[in-house]
């Protein structure tokens, strides 16, 4: 049996101003390193063998504060872009709330959280999930099936894609599934690629 930990990025710059940020390449704010550092000390009972980030800098340094934690020096990590956060394409860097103000609840809900409908030159869950699970299946699967531990750090809603896969949610429900900043979700995996077991672990960090 071996582990699957799924981690959500520190809350970012962008994050921290209610705006939609996409692949816009922003930094954590303090308090988000500190979410992330407090994630770390949760994780010291498992032995990390490989690491998955997205391409984007707020996934990288919430790696860099949990390896701290848990005493890792010498780890492969790689780096894809198959992992990024979702594109909001038109309504990258626009404030969440003065959209939701403008265009009204339920076109607001329909952008951020149904599973196939696009922002304007964007992508929807769907098109997230087309690029995610053929990466996940290609370059993390096997390495759970040689018994390796791995841990990804990613984004909201490259992480809800894969956890649609891997925990077989419907399309219709993907949309109640959140995942705090800085959030482990901790799999059990079989050699099979099979859940066996999981768990949500969760430090807030208060302050910086």
């Amino acid at each position: 049996m071996t582990y699957l930990v799924l981690i959500r990025h520190g809350e970012s710059e962008w994050n921290a101003k209610s705006l939609w940020t996409g692949w816009t390449d922003v930094e954590l704010t303090e308090k988000g390193r500190g979410q992330a550092r407090d994630t770390g000390s949760l994780l010291k009972d498992i032995k990390f063998d490989i690491c998955f980030i997205s391409k984007l800098k707020r996934a990288k340094s919430t790696w860099d504060e949990i390896r701290m934690q848990i005493h890792v020096e010498e780890i492969a990590t790689i780096e894809d872009k198959a992992l990024n956060e979702r594109d909001y394409g038109d309504l990258t860097g626009k404030n969440k709330w003065k959209i939701k103000e403008e265009y009204g609840e339920e076109q607001f809900q329909k952008w951020r959280r149904s599973w196939d409908i696009r922002p304007p030159n964007g992508e929807s869950l769907k098109d997230v999930f087309d690029r995610v699970i053929p990466y996940y299946k290609i370059k993390i699967l096997p390495e759970l099936r040689n018994g390796k531990n791995v841990i990804v750090v990613a984004h909201g809603n490259s992480l809800r894609a894969l956890i649609k896969y891997l925990e077989n949610i419907p399309d219709g429900e993907i949309a109640e599934v959140e995942i705090g900043f800085s959030e482990a979700w901790v799999y059990e995996i079989d050699r099979e690629g099979k859940i066996v077991g999981k768990e949500v672990r969760t430090a807030v960090a208060e302050t910086p």
